[in-house]
């Protein structure tokens, strides 16, 4: 079992950045892949991004390529996601979420956080 705690979450203009964090429970973290999905008001939740428990692969959902880097700290339980240019259209309840396969990050991962806001002004 694994518990998420995302933070880091806010109020930002479009093209400032913003950093969140999700701080995972557990000794083995670094066996889970894990990954960022996002959910914008009237809209479905949308896979973001994802990492392989090691860190050597990643992989980004277009809208947020070159924009959003997801990186880990196995030693510190912790994965990010750092948001740059941020857009308005980037405004949404973001999830972290994890799973013991790289594959099932992109359309259903076992295990979610209870999300937190951001919110991109124009």
């Amino acid at each position: 079992q694994v518990q998420l705690v995302e933070s880091g979450g806010g109020l930002v203009q479009a093209g400032g950045s913003l950093r969140l964090s999700c701080a995972a429970s557990g000794r083995t973290f670094s066996s889970y892949a894990m990954g960022w999905f996002r959910q914008a008001p009237g809209k479905e939740r949308e896979f973001v991004a994802r990492i392989t428990g090691t860190g050597s692969m990643t992989s980004y959902a277009d809208s947020v390529k070159g924009r959003f880097t997801i990186f880990r700290d196995n030693a510190k339980n912790t994965v990010y996601l750092q948001m740059n240019s941020l857009k308005p259209e980037d405004t949404a309840v973001y999830y972290c979420v994890g799973d013991s396969y790289y594959s099932k990050i992109v359309r259903s991962p076992n295990y979610w956080g209870q999300g937190t806001q951001v919110n991109v002004s124009s």
